[in-house]
């Protein structure tokens, strides 16, 4: 499944792990992206959607 949200763009961004020590190692950051069904223009599809949209109200579920 693609991490990149349908409504927003939100996709993952790379970033470093800081341990003590300050040695950094790569890391993802990836959004929490959910298959779900969703209503567009009055028509039903599936999107990937970022759980900050669907909280936000941003999609009509259907």
């Amino acid at each position: 499944m693609s991490k990149v949200c349908e409504i927003c763009g939100k996709a993952p961004a790379a970033g470093r792990n800081v341990s003590h020590s300050h040695k950094g190692t790569n890391r993802m950051f990836r959004p929490n992206v959910q298959k779900i069904t969703i209503k567009v223009d009055g028509k039903v599809k599936h999107a990937n959607v970022c759980t900050k949209c669907i909280k936000a109200g941003k999609v009509e579920r259907a």
